[in-house]
């Protein structure tokens, strides 16, 4: 069986799985932060406090665990069960992060998986269909893009 070319391949994924997974949830909540904190309404955010959330990454072997503590996302070290955890390939995050992809067409389409708390994953799903986000564009992480960027900021004025 040929694995898909979306996917991580298995001997990375493997060696990603091997990785500490607090600093990555540190760093997940800090992007989270930004783009979704102070866009939550005080009525979601107060469903959402005393709620562990885990996003599991299938593909890389990761599980980034995280909780709403005083108005912001913050990184948690969960070794139990989340309330909710959400499950996707790295690929299919990314085209929900885009805007490419509708949650539900994973869901029934089993490329996404909610498990725990059905009334928080929904909460959680309607709420992120409702904030109006930017796209995420890939584009401007190119290297060609990331050095033109250095050449603008190092260039004499």
């Amino acid at each position: 069986m040929q694995a898909s070319p979306n996917l991580i391949p298995t001997p990375l994924g493997i060696l990603l799985s091997r990785l500490p997974a607090y600093p990555g949830s540190l760093l997940f909540v800090a992007a989270l932060n930004l783009a979704l904190a102070k866009k939550l309404a005080p009525d979601v955010t107060q469903l959402l406090l005393a709620k562990k959330l885990r996003l599991r990454v299938t593909d890389a072997q990761w599980a980034f665990d995280f909780e709403w503590v005083n108005n912001k996302f913050t990184a948690s070290q969960n070794t139990g069960a989340a309330d909710l955890t959400i499950s996707a390939s790295a690929y299919d995050f990314m085209l929900l992060a885009r805007r490419q992809e509708d949650p539900d067409a994973l869901f029934f389409s089993r490329r996404l998986c909610m498990e725990g708390d059905t009334e928080l994953g929904l909460l959680v799903k309607n709420t992120i269909d409702a904030i109006e986000l930017p796209m995420l564009n890939l584009d401007q992480f190119k290297p060609a893009q990331v050095l033109a960027r250095l050449r603008a900021r190092l260039a004499p004025q």
